[in-house]
């Protein structure tokens, strides 16, 4: 069975559109296919699926100590598909307890199906990152813009933190240095996880060795969402070079995928959209994502970590791009054709588009003051 959990580092990236659409397109490919919606305190995966109702839930999960997550199973309508739903109405259920998040991690593996696919909540919450490393190749979906990148390679920085925390022992030299540190928010800003390594392999060997062997273990992999133009694939090299740069790794390309706004017709319509549309750009980009998994599926992890690899996951990813932006304009032309798509709704979506530039613009300006005033302060930007 393999565990795929899907992240963000922020909202609104379209996580949870492709995590549903991912799932169907596995189960089309003849999987056993289970997709759990832990975005607890914003549960919405049942929206996109079409499902309207179920008795149960994780609440009733967590609330019922006897109970067994397979019990909470729905029939999503698509075959080799289930499906569990989260809870966005229980209060606190976001601020699940150790025990309860430990019992689900348990409970995961118990599960009947060849992938099993969580959607988890945006941010960098303790859970949030514990369900993310319950596999050793998660996924985060990001779109180009620089929030979105930041946010990205911030979640990756913490999930890194998560586990030196992890690897130092109780009362050990190295706990006591790296409590030491996070104290100072401003030094946590400017720090470099080599220079932080450096200093931990000298005062605590095993600690050291401990997380280079959980870092080890820890590869995660890429997709990016929401492209407008094939220059947009370009920009998460930014993202991979502070990766290696700054937290001394590296994450795999799985694939990009443009916006549709015949996304939005899907999901008012209850159909995820690899269904509603599945000779679309943005249905056949998420199930090459989906192939490419299922290239992975029996090879050791071994075969897999290359960095040659890593340099060609990106570079094919730039070349899908531009074939995708191709493909994406005689869509678009069909969609008029046939009238799928109103010239009405062309000139929509062209000034929405024109809107979010704008917003773009100011959001890099207000970035570069912020970079400028860094570099001021003294921090290596």
């Amino acid at each position: 069975m393999h565990i795929v959990p899907i992240a963000s580092g922020k909202g609104g990236v379209g996580k949870s559109l492709f995590t549903a659409n991912l799932g169907i397109a596995l189960a089309k490919a003849g999987k056993r296919v289970i997709l759990i919606d832990l975005d607890l305190g914003g549960s919405n995966l049942h929206l996109i699926l079409g499902i309207r109702r179920y008795k149960l839930s994780i609440g009733h999960f967590l609330n019922n100590g006897r109970m067994k997550l397979d019990e909470l199973l729905v029939d999503s309508g698509y075959d080799g598909l289930r499906f569990i739903p989260g809870d966005a109405e229980v209060p606190g259920l976001a601020n699940i307890t150790a025990a309860q998040k430990n019992r689900i991690i348990r409970q995961l593996g118990k599960l009947d199906a060849d992938y099993v696919l969580l959607d988890l909540g945006a941010g960098t919450h303790t859970n949030t990152i514990e369900f993310f490393l319950a596999s050793r190749h998660g996924i985060i979906v990001t779109n180009p813009t620089p929030t979105a990148l930041v946010n990205a390679y911030l979640f990756i920085k913490s999930t890194v933190f998560h586990l030196l925390n992890k690897a130092a022992a109780r009362n050990s030299p190295g706990e006591r240095y790296l409590k030491s540190i996070q104290k100072d928010a401003d030094n946590m800003q400017r720090i470099y996880i080599m220079d932080l390594l450096r200093k931990l392999q000298d005062i605590d060997p095993e600690c050291y060795d401990t997380f280079r062997e959980k870092t080890g273990k820890f590869l995660p992999r890429l997709v990016l969402n929401m492209l407008e133009d094939p220059k947009d694939a370009e920009k998460v090299q930014k993202l991979r070079r502070s990766i290696q740069q700054y937290l001394g790794m590296d994450m795999e390309h799985l694939g990009v995928m443009y916006r549709d706004d015949v996304q939005d017709i899907a999901l008012s319509s209850r159909l995820p959209i690899i269904i509603y549309k599945p000779r679309s750009v943005l249905s056949q980009a998420i199930t090459r994502i989906a192939d490419k998994l299922l290239q992975y599926e029996d090879m050791e992890d071994e075969e897999l970590i290359s960095f040659d690899d890593y340099d060609d996951s990106y570079e094919n990813a730039e070349n899908e791009a531009q074939i995708d932006y191709e493909s994406r304009i005689e869509y678009i032309e069909e969609l008029l054709h046939s009238g799928t798509l109103t010239t009405g709704d062309l000139v929509e979506t062209v000034k929405s588009q024109q809107l979010e530039i704008n917003a773009l613009r100011r959001e890099n300006t207000l970035l570069k003051k912020k970079l400028i005033q860094a570099a001021d302060q003294g921090y290596d930007v």
